[in-house]
C-alpha cells in the first residue's frame, strides 16, 4: 500500500520552498505547517460541500442489478442526477480528537476535534468488526474528493491496521466484516458476505502537511477511502508478546502509536522507538513482556504488580 504509514520510522517535515536572491544565490526557507484549528475549519467545509452536493450509487445496492460489480461509484447531484438523495443525509459520523504532538513541527494544540464520516453500502456478518488494532483482510480505493485516484489493490490484502493512516482504521473499524474466503474458478479468490463501505476523512487524520513520496496527494487534503472488509484476526498480538495489540492502547484514544513506556529509554540509547504493540519488551528491563504476564489455558490475562505500586510489572522497570 503507498499510503502506508509506519508512524514510529517516519515523521512528517516541512515542506522546503526554494526561494532565489539575485545577491547571494538561493536560500532555502522552511515552511512551518499550518495550525490543525485552521486547517480542521477549511476541511470541515470542503467535506461538508461534498456531502450536500454528491451521491453514491444506492439504488443499485438496494435493487442489484444481474451484472451488478458492487463498486461504489460517488457523482455530483445535477442533470439527470439532480434528484439524488446527497450523502449528507445518508454517511454517519465519528468525531476524534487530534493533538499537535501527531506531526513533527506544529505549534502545541491538544485534542482538536476532527470529524470523519463512514457509510456501510453493504453490511457483513453481524457483530464480527475489526478494531483499530487488528490484522485486516481487505481491498481498498483511496482518492481525493475531486475523484483523482492515488492508490488501490485490486485484490484483497492483509493490512495491519495500525500502521496505516489513523483516520483509515477507525473507518475500517466501522464496517462489518466478512465469513468466508472462496476461490474462483480462474485462481482468482473473493470473501462471502464482504462489508461493503467507504469514508471520508480530514487531512489531520490522514497526511496533514506530509505526503507520501511519489504521491499526488496535495497538503491539507480530505481523503475518500472505499473499502470491502473481509476477514480480520481478532485480538491481532502484532508484536507476540502475548497482549492483543488493542490492549496496548494504554491510553484509549484509538491510536497506538503515542504509547510507548519505554520512549525515553530508547531515546537515551539512540535507538528507533517502539511503540508498545510493536515491543516484546514494553519496559525496556530486560525481561521480555511476555514473561511478565501471566496467560491461563483459556487466554485470560494476569498482570501481576510484583511491589503494589499500581504498575503492571510489564510496563514497570522497577518492580521489586
Amino acid at each position: 500500500m503507498k499510503t502506508k504509514q509506519i508512524f514510529y520510522l517516519l515523521s512528517i517535515i516541512g515542506v522546503l520552498v526554494w526561494s532565489c536572491k539575485k545577491d547571494d544565490g538561493s536560500d532555502i526557507v522552511v515552511v512551518p505547517p499550518r495550525l490543525l484549528t485552521e486547517v480542521i475549519t477549511e476541511n470541515a467545509d470542503e467535506i461538508e460541500d461534498y456531502l450536500n452536493t454528491h451521491f453514491y450509487n444506492y439504488e443499485e445496492f438496494l435493487n442489484p442489478p444481474a451484472d451488478f460489480d458492487f463498486k461504489i461509484k460517488l457523482d455530483t447531484i445535477s442533470g439527470d442526477n439532480s434528484g439524488k438523495i446527497p450523502l449528507k443525509q445518508q454517511m454517519e459520523s465519528i468525531v476524534i480528537n487530534v493533538s499537535s504532538s501527531s506531526f513533527s513541527g506544529l505549534e502545541e494544540e491538544n485534542d482538536i476535534a476532527h470529524k470523519l464520516y463512514y457509510l456501510s453500502v453493504r453490511d457483513g456478518i453481524e457483530g464480527k468488526s475489526p478494531t483499530v488494532a487488528d490484522s485486516t483482510l481487505l481491498r481498498y480505493e483511496g482518492s481525493l474528493l475531486n475523484g483523482t485516484v492515488f492508490d488501490g489493490t485490486p485484490t484483497y490484502q492483509w493490512q495491519y491496521l495500525p500502521f496505516f493512516l489513523r483516520g483509515y482504521a477507525n473507518g475500517v473499524s466501522m464496517f462489518e466484516a466478512g465469513d468466508n474466503v472462496v476461490v474462483n474458478n480462474d485462481g482468482t479468490s473473493t470473501v462471502t458476505n464482504a462489508g461493503i463501505g467507504f469514508m471520508i476523512i480530514p487531512s489531520g487524520l490522514a497526511y496533514f502537511n506530509g505526503s507520501p513520496t511519489g504521491s499526488s496527494i496535495p497538503q491539507y487534503s480530505n481523503l475518500i477511502f472505499k473499502v470491502d472488509i473481509g476477514l480480520y484476526v481478532e485480538d491481532t498480538d502484532y508484536d507476540n508478546d502475548g497482549i492483543p495489540s488493542i490492549m496496548e492502547d494504554l491510553d484509549g484514544n484509538g491510536n497506538l502509536n503515542n504509547d510507548n513506556t519505554d520512549k525515553e529509554q530508547e531515546e537515551d540509547a539512540f535507538s528507533v522507538p517502539f511503540p508498545n504493540h510493536t515491543d516484546s519488551d514494553d519496559d525496556n528491563d530486560g525481561t521480555p513482556t511476555r514473561d511478565e504476564i501471566i496467560i491461563d489455558s483459556n487466554g485470560n490475562i494476569t498482570f501481576p504488580d510484583t511491589d503494589g505500586d499500581g504498575i503492571p510489572d510489564y510496563l514497570d522497570r522497577d518492580n521489586s
